[in-house]
């Protein structure tokens, strides 16, 4: 989580929007144009190659987030940037609240049941709709448990590096 190389991935372009440069983004931020805020940007297209980018602005439409480049100034140049990343290292982000997780903290945590079985380590979370769920993986098997506390979490502790949940391991 402290790791001052880490990256975030905050975006992905789909495409352009209009004749006039503009794209369509994929904002992972919340609320989604909050996304701006976190510049500069590491642009990496899909051949793995990469750019700062600083200086985008944008707003929230009724399709999704609309942002202005630097230097694309027609729907071809912003077309040809369709499926970039937009990665932000970890410390630009500000800290989250009591209670409140960024989802790239808790991967690669330890989970355990209140009774200490171990269930493998968070691989990633995703929305439902109803609540966010936790998948934890181990060798043998991905458990998915809902992101519900303290129902099913009961606790984060990140100088340990465990999350203990109320989850029955044969689940």
């Amino acid at each position: 989580m402290n790791d001052p190389g880490r990256r975030i991935l905050l975006g992905r372009i789909h495409g352009a929007f209009g004749v006039r440069g503009e794209l369509k983004l994929e904002s992972f931020a919340d609320p989604p144009e909050r996304i701006f805020r976190y510049q500069p940007w590491l642009l990496r297209d899909a051949q793995g190659r990469e750019r700062e980018l600083s200086g985008a602005h944008g707003r929230e439409t009724a399709k999704g987030i609309v942002a202005r480049f630097p230097d694309v100034d027609d729907r071809d140049a912003a077309d040809a940037l369709r499926g970039a990343e937009l990665w932000v290292p970890r410390s630009v982000l500000p800290p989250p609240g009591p209670g409140e997780y960024y989802w790239v903290d808790l991967e690669g945590l330890r989970v355990e049941t209140v009774e200490g079985a171990p269930l493998g380590r968070v691989a990633y979370l995703f929305e439902t709709g109803a609540n966010d769920v936790l998948v934890a993986r181990d060798d043998a098997r991905e458990r998915m448990i809902p992101f519900v506390t303290p129902d099913y979490v009961r606790s984060v502790d990140f100088d340990a590096g465990v999350v203990v949940v109320d989850w029955d391991p044969e689940f």
